[in-house]
């Protein structure tokens, strides 16, 4: 049954083992035993679209940008993140050429998250919906479309999802050529209608950015991109995820439990963070703009747009989880299972399924947040209580090898804890 239950955890060589294969095949046993008294593990959460944080800004060119995602695959680990697409918002064709080289799809570890690809958030999108985008180095598309958005971009290679607006003329014949390179077309910063979005789908979209942000507003004649969630329209075998900022500023809680309730397992809860995240209030860039941090809110400078959040994911899913009411086993999903599923990797991410990446476990124990099973030839019993349930309060990470957690704030099951 899908719930809480207490069970060992068999870790060997970064992946979670069948302990069946390992008693009768191999007669083997663990190397090392730990005892985690009580506390819940979970898959690591992936974030595919975060602008920056802690003072690094992924759409500026700068000399040390591979320092800079570093740092911040380092840094988002104590909020619980394993995994990310390092995301770049509405750009001018050479820092694309810059940048785009400079990202290297890589596992995560003791040195930070792992990266999946980049996230090209434009510059194929709408004027009307632009919000915190440059209206300057907005495009579209030229007669030969896909060529036009190589050139753009430089080279496709670490590109795992680009966010357009499907009713660009000439947009299908892109989606379907990204689809057949395996990219996620996500439809965003758009003034697209259903008939629109369910075209874009039908050819190969299968996402959408920030759900009602930047597009146009649900009306009940023509719900626009938002209509996509419950749309008949939609391929047999396919579903369509929708990334949601669950930072409480973005979106209000009424909104968010209507989207939940009407495609609960769609939902894909993003940051959309910014240089800023982390940070004092202040001003930040994102991109080619200037923004200005007012508390949790997050603005171009001089404007009251709104350019991304400063929230990080356990805070998204903290808000999701008290906002909708859903069980904590959801709220977990919609920030690991569903993005693994968006992007096809739920073989081995996104769960705790055997031959999982052991590299994505998080732990909480009471209040605070334990690191991952780093990869390791040691084989590593973990007696726990397995999945879908964790605390979901303040995280600190407690870095070190293999399985390292913190000695206080523990929450036997049945004293404060999961039961």
């Amino acid at each position: 049954a899908w719930g809480p239950r207490r069970e060992d955890l068999w870790v060997r060589e970064g992946k979670i083992l069948n302990p069946e294969k390992l008693f009768f095949d191999e007669k083997g046993s663990a190397d090392v035993q730990l005892d985690c008294k009580g506390c819940i593990l979970a898959p690591g959460f992936i974030d595919v679209q975060i602008n920056g944080g802690f003072g690094v800004d992924f759409s500026l060119a700068t000399d040390d940008f591979r320092s800079g995602i570093d740092l911040v695959g380092q840094k988002i680990l104590s909020h619980g993140v394993t995994s990310f697409c390092p995301t770049l918002v509405t750009s001018p064709p050479s820092v694309y050429h810059q940048i785009l080289p400079q990202i290297r799809i890589r596992n995560g570890g003791a040195h930070g998250a792992g990266i999946l690809g980049a996230h090209l958030e434009g510059p194929f999108i709408s004027k009307e919906k632009k919000g915190a985008h440059p209206e300057h180095c907005i495009r579209t598309f030229e007669e030969n479309a896909f060529q036009d958005l190589l050139a753009t971009y430089g080279s496709l290679d670490c590109i795992r999802i680009v966010t357009l607006a499907p009713e660009i003329k000439r947009s299908s014949e892109v989606i379907q050529e990204l689809t057949k390179r395996g990219i996620c077309v996500s439809l965003g910063h758009s003034v697209a209608n259903l008939s629109q979005a369910e075209e874009a789908v039908q050819h190969g979209a299968t996402f959408i950015t920030h759900l009602f942000n930047a597009m146009l507003p649900f009306h009940h004649r023509d719900p626009g991109i938002v209509g996509l969630l419950t749309s008949d329209k939609i391929p047999a075998g396919r579903r369509v995820f929708y990334g949601m900022i669950s930072d409480g500023i973005h979106t209000n809680p009424a909104a968010l439990r209507i989207a939940h309730r009407a495609h609960p397992k769609g939902m894909v809860l993003v940051t959309d963070a910014i240089a800023g995240m982390g940070l004092a209030p202040g001003r930040h860039t994102l991109g080619q703009q200037v923004v200005e941090i007012d508390g949790l809110n997050t603005y171009i400078a001089g404007t009251k747009t709104l350019s991304g959040s400063v929230a990080t994911m356990d805070t998204c899913v903290r808000h999701f989880l008290e906002a909708t009411g859903c069980s904590i086993e959801t709220a977990l999903e919609a920030a690991s299972l569903h993005p693994a599923q968006l992007l096809g990797i739920e073989d081995r991410k996104g769960t705790l399924n055997y031959d999982s990446d052991a590299g994505t476990v998080m732990g909480m124990v009471g209040r605070r947040v334990f690191a991952w099973l780093e990869q390791s030839r040691a084989c590593y019993k973990c007696r726990l209580h397995l999945l879908l349930y964790w605390r979901l309060w303040g995280a600190s990470l407690c870095p070190g090898s293999a399985l390292d957690f913190c000695s206080d704030d523990f929450f036997p099951v049945g004293a404060g804890g999961a039961s």
